[in-house]
């Protein structure tokens, strides 16, 4: 597992696929923290960041995808998935390793935003004046909301060699689990097809986790997801391994 994290954390940084990621999202949230009209701190008053927390999730849901489709897509096109698949290495090392290194450099694309912390505790009067409880349930979400992207684009990866179509799916399903069942349960009125629903929707999940007050259960589902999804990304590659 750790020769193929190394593997794949040592391409990533020997392409410019990394460095293309990591420019293109702190672009993107820190025009819509600190520039943009309708969504800076600045104009809005207050020692907050609700906006990077609130929109970051919306730019995950398009960017891990475009991490993660070449996973094992890009193997399975070049052949070299099949001469892995020979080689002693277990089907679960293979997978795992392909998941963190995927996760570490998303991980590593959301380090930098911490200054944006930094900023805004010394912005605030008093200086410190911000929910530093609400920030640190807040990453946590976005931790474990990247993973569970990662793991689903990764299986997306896995289904098929054509990277574009694995990008897409990615994001369709991201963007189900993130917006899709939250916006169903709607429909439903209070009965328990709603509850349901809106349990098991990723936007529910992460913005309790942002309340400050970290709850297990909301950190177990996410958990759950990643599992659930790192399981049938196994499931496909040995299926192609018979």
């Amino acid at each position: 597992m750790l020769a193929i994290f190394r593997k794949e954390v040592a391409s990533f940084f020997n392409s410019l696929i990394a460095y293309i990621v990591m420019a293109v999202f702190l672009t993107a949230i820190g025009l819509i923290v600190w520039v943009f009209p309708d969504s800076n701190i600045l104009d809005y008053g207050y020692a907050d960041l609700g906006s990077f927390f609130g929109l970051a999730p919306y730019v995950l849901i398009f960017l891990i995808p475009a991490i993660t489709m070449r996973s094992l897509a890009e193997e399975s096109r070049n052949g070299t998935l099949e001469l892995l698949l020979t080689k002693p290495i277990r089907n679960i090392d293979l997978v795992l390793g392909k998941f963190l290194a995927n996760w570490v450099l998303v991980v590593l694309t959301l380090l930098p935003t911490l200054i944006y912390y930094y900023s805004v505790y010394q912005l605030g009067n008093p200086v410190g004046d911000v929910d530093s409880a609400a920030v640190a349930g807040s990453y946590l979400g976005l931790l474990l909301l990247s993973g569970v992207l990662v793991a689903m684009g990764v299986w997306a990866s896995s289904l098929n060699d054509n990277q574009i179509v694995a990008f897409i799916l990615g994001v369709f399903l991201a963007f189900i689990w993130y917006v899709g069942f939250g916006a169903v349960s709607g429909m439903f009125g209070d009965g328990f097809a709603a509850n349901l629903l809106s349990g098991i929707a990723l936007d529910v999940q992460y913005q309790a986790l942002g309340k400050g007050l970290i709850d297990s259960r909301n950190v177990i589902y996410l958990l759950s997801l990643i599992i659930f999804f790192i399981f049938l990304t196994l499931w496909r590659v040995e299926s192609m391994r018979k």
